[in-house]
C-alpha cells in the first residue's frame, strides 16, 4: 500500500490523462455491449459538449492544483489535519480513514450544499441538464462549479492532512467512478444491490439525474453511498425504465445542447420548477 502511495506522490500528468482515456474508453465500450437503455441520440455531438466542458476545466484545475499542493505543504510544515492527530496509523487504515473523509467533505458536503443554496444551484444545474446521460456525462460540469469543487477539496485536505499520494490517489478513484456511474451500462441486480450500500454505483447515481424532485435531490455520493444512507438522502426506483433524464426546468434541446446557452445558465433569471425549490 505504501508503494501505491510512493506511486501517486510523484505521479504525472499524462499518466493521470492515461488512466482517465482508458477508463473513458472501457465504459463507451461496455454501454455498446451491455447497455442500461438504448438511446435515440447522436453520441458523437453529445460527447463533443461534454468534453468541451472538460477542456476548460484542465485550465482551471492548473490554478487548482495549486490551491491543493499550498494545503498539503501547510499540514506538513504543521502537522495539523486529523491523519496527523490521530498519530501512526496502519497504512491500509490510513488510506481508507483519509479517502472516506475526502470524499465526506471533498465530494458529498458541496454537492449537497449545491442543491440548497441557489447561487450555487444554477452552476450545478448544467450538470443536470444533460438529457442522455452516459459515460461523458461526469465531465459536464460548469467552470464556476469546478472552483466550488476544487475549494472543498483543498478545504478537505486541510481538515483530513492527507499526503500528496493520498490526494491524488483520491482524484484519480474519484475520476473513474465519474465516469462508471454516468455509463450506461446495465449492471445485474445481484452485484449492484450490495454494493450500493457502500458504494455509488451506475444504478444508484442514475436516480439523482431523474429530471424532478425528490429524486434530484438525492443520491449525492461520488465514491461512498455510505454517507447517504447515513444522512438518510438515498431514493429509490424500483423500475430503472421509469427514469427521465435531465431537469425540469431546461427540457428543451436550444438549451441544454448549446455550450453557450449552458455556459450562460448562472447568469439567468432563475426559474422555479415543480415542488417550488427555492422559491422565496
Amino acid at each position: 500500500m505504501q508503494s501505491v502511495l510512493t506511486f501517486f506522490d510523484s505521479i504525472e500528468s499524462t499518466t493521470r490523462s492515461i488512466f482517465l482515456v482508458s477508463g473513458l474508453a472501457l465504459f463507451l465500450s461496455l454501454e455498446a455491449i451491455v447497455p442500461l437503455f438504448k438511446m435515440d441520440y447522436n453520441k458523437l455531438r453529445h460527447a463533443g459538449i461534454n468534453l468541451s466542458f472538460t477542456l476548460i476545466t484542465l485550465v482551471i484545475n492548473l490554478f487548482g492544483a495549486i490551491l491543493i499542493i499550498s494545503a498539503v505543504d501547510f499540514n506538513l510544515e504543521n502537522k495539523i489535519g486529523i491523519l496527523y492527530l490521530v498519530g501512526n496509523l496502519p497504512i491500509w487504515s490510513y488510506v481508507i480513514i483519509g479517502l472516506v473523509l475526502l470524499d465526506l467533505i471533498g465530494a458529498w458536503l458541496i454537492h449537497w450544499i449545491e442543491h440548497r443554496v441557489k447561487w450555487m444551484w444554477k452552476f450545478h444545474i448544467i450538470h443536470h441538464t444533460d438529457p442522455s446521460v452516459d459515460v461523458t456525462s461526469g465531465l459536464r460540469h460548469h467552470p464556476g462549479e469546478n472552483i466550488f469543487r476544487l475549494v472543498f477539496t483543498s478545504i478537505a485536505v486541510l481538515i483530513t492532512g492527507a499526503s500528496l499520494g493520498l490526494v491524488m490517489l483520491y482524484q484519480t478513484i474519484s475520476a473513474f467512478f465519474a465516469a462508471l456511474t454516468h455509463a450506461n451500462i446495465q449492471i445485474p441486480g445481484w452485484i449492484e444491490k450490495p454494493l450500493a450500500w457502500v458504494f455509488v454505483t451506475p444504478h444508484f447515481h442514475k436516480i439523482h439525474h431523474h429530471y424532478v424532485q425528490p429524486y434530484t435531490d438525492s443520491n449525492y455520493g461520488n465514491i461512498f453511498s455510505i454517507w447517504d444512507h447515513l444522512f438518510r438522502t438515498v431514493a429509490c426506483m424500483e423500475k430503472m425504465d421509469d427514469i427521465v433524464y435531465g431537469v425540469d426546468t431546461h427540457m428543451s434541446p436550444e438549451e441544454h445542447s448549446s455550450i453557450k446557452n449552458l455556459l450562460m445558465i448562472p447568469f439567468q433569471e432563475y426559474r422555479h420548477p415543480p415542488g417550488s425549490k427555492f422559491s422565496d
